[in-house]
């Protein structure tokens, strides 16, 4: 006697649950495993009809997620110490020649979220009438964004911290309830964040008010946001992106109260551009600057030294949310992209803290990438800007790059290639801003406000093109810490060849932006 056989295909579903949910990773083998005994059965059953039947294929696999944690105002002299960074740094890939298009906060934001150099973006300075976040939004800035791309891919998206100057999070902007932008599946941000306490935080269209307790603490609130959404989404079936921008270290450098008295006696670094002995070379804004005294080094010291304790917060919350990424069983699922929307000087130059130059101190800043595929402890030395994240994002995703974007995508990189075809020069553009006591990167004369210029960082030189007609020029290979300007001895076709490839940079819009990058 023939016993019939049964084609009823097998349960997806386990007959008995564990009283706690399963690891990702668990239910993710499982998952193929009921997948493959399932599709087994089925062709079991059709091998008896006599006719082959084409078994249907599984999902296509996961896209991987994507962390990014943007900071601000961090320089290169704070890594040393970040022990959650330099751990990154040894598990990933640390881009050592990373240069921001223009050293402003806002600015540099508005290149980040869609590919564009600033004078493509429009948005020059931190508020209006020439940036901001009004600038920013009249000009497409958020619909032509990174955000609204990968959530239309599917991504699940959120945006926590510090977004635009000039956002405020009470702002209805007609509807009934706080604004969100297009593109973002949860949104946590602030206003005026810098004092880290005392702030409103539109929390999906809720605005929330947060006080003055240590548990208020800006930088810890977004850590915890931050990784109660891995949590939440890293269990989905739905790839995901994070930001987490972080208003430290900025000043006011308010540190979070654990650490108030750690690193005393620490030191704003020495390089041999600290309270350079001669400016008599440098451009006018910067030749009538006094040597520091006294009293403004031991301000510098005191500001470096909240700066680094600021920063510990920022560290502590890498080493959680990659922690939780590992516990969840996604950390090779994952990328974490680490960096920062500008360099920050402390006593270089004679200049007290802040930014806008065009030194090496300001526009080279730290970015470092783990995940899939990418090698540990590797590092690259081709030029990349903030033009390239938007492109980058999109890159993972198995997205193109945004339309007419000036940057490209870094994902060659992570996968240890090298475009032959790479820029050879980095461009920076800055527009002196307007005094405002609103601005929160005002600078007085202290910290120095360098005239509206534009310049071009290669392998082995900076030439600066200043408004008024001034020029810098400095022989890196020679004078790595641009103490001697040698403009006027520069031979006239040196000088022509960087001005015509920084004129075209400064005109350059989509693929031209990649072919004047490589001029020679």
């Amino acid at each position: 006697m023939i016993r019939e056989q049964r084609c009823e295909p097998p349960s997806a579903t386990p007959r008995t649950r564990r009283p706690h949910a399963r690891p990702a990773r668990s239910r993710t083998v499982l998952a193929l495993l009921l997948t493959a005994v399932l599709a087994a059965g089925l062709a079991a059953c059709s091998g008896g009809s006599g006719k082959r039947h084409r078994i249907a294929a599984t999902q296509p696999a996961k896209k991987p997620n994507i962390i990014f944690v943007l900071t601000d105002d961090l320089s290169w002299n704070l890594i040393a110490h970040m022990p959650q960074v330099q751990k990154m740094q040894r598990d990933g890939l640390t881009f050592d020649k990373f240069f921001m298009a223009d050293s402003l906060c806002c600015t540099s934001r508005a290149t980040i979220f869609t590919g564009l150099y600033p004078h493509n973006t429009k948005v020059r300075t931190n508020f209006p009438p020439l940036g901001g976040y009004q600038v920013f939004q009249q000009n497409g800035g958020e619909r032509n964004s990174f955000g609204p791309a990968l959530q239309k891919a599917g991504y699940r998206t959120a945006f926590l911290g510090k977004y635009m100057n000039g956002y405020l999070p009470g702002d209805k902007q007609g509807g009934p309830r706080p604004y969100v932008p297009p593109g973002w599946s949860e949104w946590y941000v602030a206003g005026n964040g810098y004092p880290e306490y005392d702030y409103n935080l539109n929390e999906n269209g809720r605005l929330i008010n947060y006080g003055h307790q240590p548990q208020d603490y800006l930088t810890d609130v977004l850590a915890n946001k931050g990784t109660d959404f891995v949590q939440r989404a890293g269990g989905s079936s739905k790839p995901f992106f994070m930001e987490i921008s972080t208003f430290a270290p900025h000043g006011p450098f308010v540190s979070a109260p654990r650490y108030a008295d750690k690193f005393a006696g620490l030191k704003a670094p020495r390089s041999p551009a600290f309270n350079e002995r001669d400016v008599r070379d440098k451009p006018s804004w910067l030749r009538k600057h006094p040597k520091l005294g006294k009293g403004a080094i031991a301000r510098i010291d005191e500001g470096f030294r909240d700066r680094v304790r600021m920063v510990q917060s920022v560290d502590d919350m890498i080493g959680r949310i990659r922690g939780e990424l590992a516990t969840l069983g996604i950390d090779r699922d994952t990328y974490v992209v680490f960096g920062s929307d500008n360099g920050f000087h402390m006593g270089e130059h004679r200049l007290a803290g802040g930014k806008m130059t065009a030194f090496d101190v300001d526009i080279h800043v730290p970015y470092v990438v783990t995940g899939p595929g990418v090698g540990a402890g590797r590092h690259v030395g081709a030029f990349a800007q903030n033009t390239d994240l938007a492109p980058t994002f999109l890159g993972l995703a198995g997205l193109p790059a945004p339309p007419g974007a000036d940057g490209r995508s870094l994902v060659p990189f992570l996968r240890g290639e090298t475009p032959g075809d790479w820029r050879q020069a980095a461009l920076i553009e800055h527009v002196k801003p307007a005094p405002s006591r609103d601005d929160p990167d005002r600078q007085d004369s202290a910290p120095g406000a360098p005239t509206t210029y534009n310049a071009i960082r290669t392998n082995d030189a900076l030439y600066v093109e200043y408004a008024d007609g001034e020029r810098e020029y400095y022989d890196l290979a020679r004078d790595p810490n641009e103490l001697d300007n040698a403009a006027k001895r520069l031979p006239e076709e040196r000088r022509r060849q960087l001005s015509e490839q920084l004129n075209a940079l400064v005109r350059c819009s989509g693929q031209s932006c990649a072919s004047a990058g490589r001029a020679q």
